[in-house]
């Protein structure tokens, strides 16, 4: 009977295994082992630290129906996601062109379909040009690293998305946080900078505090120092402006070129994918020398064929976003009326702060526990002190919604408050 023995060259650190007639136990723990064990200890330890400190995280696999439960919870903003013309328009894409895009854009994964995206995407915001991306987060690591780099500085919102976040990161260009909404302190950063070129980067409406970017004064001073302003249109696309077209459009500042838009196709559009959106020189850059495009998989068929479907809708009904942003004012009146900690709300994000991740937690399940399906904010994605829930408006809100929901945060209201007394 043969067995298998190790010797161990302590100068190379090589293992060498062989074969031995002797039938001896391969049993005794190696220093692989130890490394191996030591690495899963760290991972169970760090995991129990969060546990302690009310920051784990944890998938909850919903039903078809929300579990029945007044979803306040999704990015759904226009109630579109289970459209017949949106699932119509995806099966009907899936039909002709197959489940998956078969390839990057730059090899196989361009359709006509694609193209269309583009181009539609483009004349619905006012941008001159356009191009998706598999999702809102490559859409935003592409337009930012893209567009920076070496010679390049990036100015950015202390409270930005975690995505134009790590894009800031892959830039290889400095980039300087400047405090939340301070146009002053963008010019500033921009008017000492020894950089030739600058990009100011947003987002239009922040995903947690749900308030507005001062875009117009951002333009101001990036014209007037030669920089790029970058706009995050993933929470307004759809729900501000004139027929939901977005904070920029709003703003006036759309077809401008020096003003590149970001967005996502998963919320307003109840769709998946995001794009860039802005002059020509942009997106060919984008096409040349953006990694998450030209190293990414398209989007597939039947996303696109959403998205088409969604622009169809709120084209065809430009008073949903504004019945969105209405209802997002009722939920925070409801909050501030029983003496809860919000904002008042630019689109359809409401915050409920609550300060600690405990408290946070505590509530998401008391809200769930009478009917209502809420976010759970902690950090690293909100400051220390600000965990909140957030309540997401739709647009086809009705009054027995939102009495649903006046129950759910009244004891909300009534177990925080005890909770701070003890």
């Amino acid at each position: 009977m043969w067995s298998r023995t190790r010797s161990l060259n302590v100068g190379t650190k090589h293992i060498i295994a062989h074969l031995s007639p002797c039938p001896i136990p391969d049993t005794a723990p190696t220093w692989q082992d130890a490394r191996m064990t030591d690495v899963l200890a760290r991972f169970r330890a760090a995991a129990l630290r969060r546990e302690e400190a009310g920051l784990r995280r944890r998938l909850h696999p919903r039903t078809a129906d929300h579990d029945g439960l007044l979803d306040l919870a999704s990015n759904d903003y226009l109630g579109l996601s289970r459209d017949p013309r949106l699932i119509e328009g995806a099966v009907r894409a899936a039909r002709h062109w197959g489940t998956g895009s078969t390839g990057s854009r730059l090899v196989t994964g361009t359709t006509e379909l694609h193209a269309e995206l583009d181009r539609r995407l483009a004349a619905f915001t006012g941008a001159a040009a356009g191009l998706t991306f598999s999702s809102g987060y490559l859409a935003n690591l592409g337009a930012v690293a893209g567009l920076a780099g070496p010679g390049v500085l990036v100015v950015s919102d202390q409270v930005n998305h975690a995505s134009i976040v790590d894009a800031c990161r892959l830039s290889r260009s400095r980039v300087v946080i400047v405090p939340h909404r301070d146009a002053a302190a963008v010019e500033q950063a921009l008017a000492e900078r020894e950089e030739e070129h600058a990009l100011v980067v947003t987002d239009a409406v922040f995903s947690v505090d749900g308030d507005l970017a001062p875009l117009g004064d951002l333009h101001r001073a990036a014209r007037a120092h030669g920089a790029l302003l970058v706009v995050d249109e993933a929470h307004s696309l759809g729900v501000v402006g004139p027929g939901g077209r977005g904070a920029a459009h709003a703003a006036g500042l759309t077809g401008e070129p020096d003003v590149v838009l970001t967005l996502t196709l998963s919320k307003s559009l109840a769709a998946q994918g995001g794009a860039v959106l802005g002059a020509p020189e942009v997106i060919d850059t984008l096409v040349d020398t953006g990694r998450s495009f030209i190293f990414d998989t398209g989007l597939n068929p039947a996303a696109v064929g959403a998205a088409l479907a969604a622009l169809d809708v709120v084209e065809a009904d430009p008073d949903l976003p504004a019945r969105a942003r209405s209802n997002a004012a009722a939920l925070s009146n409801l909050a501030a009326g029983l003496g809860l900690e919000t904002a008042v709300p630019a689109a359809a994000v409401v915050p409920v702060f609550l300060g600690e991740p405990h408290l946070a937690l505590q509530a998401r399940e008391t809200c769930r526990d009478h009917g209502v399906r809420v976010g759970c904010f902690r950090p690293p994605s909100v400051p220390k002190g600000r965990a909140c829930l957030r309540l997401t408006a739709h647009a086809g809100l009705n009054e027995t919604d939102i009495a649903t929901l006046r129950g759910a945060l009244r004891r909300v209201a009534a177990s925080t408050a005890r909770s701070l007394r003890t």
